[in-house]
């Protein structure tokens, strides 16, 4: 029996149980992969990855990538069929750190963000963030988001927005604008002007 043999007999003939692998190839419109199996390295045929989907009429899909770190779960038993049904952090691949809180998220928070990098094949260590990646962190104190240097948080009693050196506060006190001017299609309030005897002289000028 030759090597390609002994791999495919050792494979259909392993007792059904939970596995690790790592994903070798992704399908996103069927939303399959296929995983080579760890320790011992064989490749499945394309599975289900069912980690974290959500297919009823609220639907979630985020395919996994190339290298990304996986649980296996034999289907019925079968040591030939298997679904992903789990993916793990490992010591290359670890959790992102929040814009927010410059920490990777606590018990109690969500973390969710793109652009990442592709897990490494190699040993190699995963690629920065890029800049225009999506995010956003729910955690005790808000809700925060953003993309590139764009983004908002959400407070107890407080919308921000903000993108470069301009932000935008929505409170109690009212809305205020920092860093940037307010216009509309055809005017600015930092640049408009009145016409004579047509000013306001009402309230304060400050």
């Amino acid at each position: 029996m030759n090597d390609v043999g002994f791999d495919v007999a050792s494979f259909t003939n392993r007792t059904a149980h939970s596995l690790f692998g790592i994903v070798s190839a992704v399908d996103p419109v069927n939303h399959a992969v296929k995983v080579r199996i760890q320790p011992d390295n064989l490749e499945t045929g394309w599975i289900p990855d069912a980690c974290g989907v959500q297919a009823g009429s609220l639907r979630v899909s985020h395919p996994s990538s190339v290298g990304t770190h996986v649980v296996l779960q034999p289907v019925e038993g079968d040591g030939e069929h298997f679904v992903v049904t789990g993916i793990v952090f490992d010591t290359v691949v670890k959790p992102p750190v929040s814009p927010i809180t410059g920490v990777v998220a606590q018990a109690g928070e969500m973390l969710v963000m793109a652009g990442c990098g592709a897990p490494p094949l190699d040993g190699r260590l995963a690629g920065a963030p890029t800049d225009g990646g999506g995010w956003w962190h729910i955690t005790s104190q808000g809700f925060f988001g953003g993309a590139g240097n764009a983004g908002f948080s959400i407070g107890n009693d407080l919308i921000r927005l903000f993108s470069g050196d301009v932000s935008l506060e929505l409170g109690a006190g009212g809305l205020k604008v920092s860093g940037g001017d307010v216009k509309t299609d055809l005017h600015s309030l930092n640049e408009h002007f009145h016409l004579v005897g047509s000013q306001k002289t009402e309230g304060p000028t400050g």
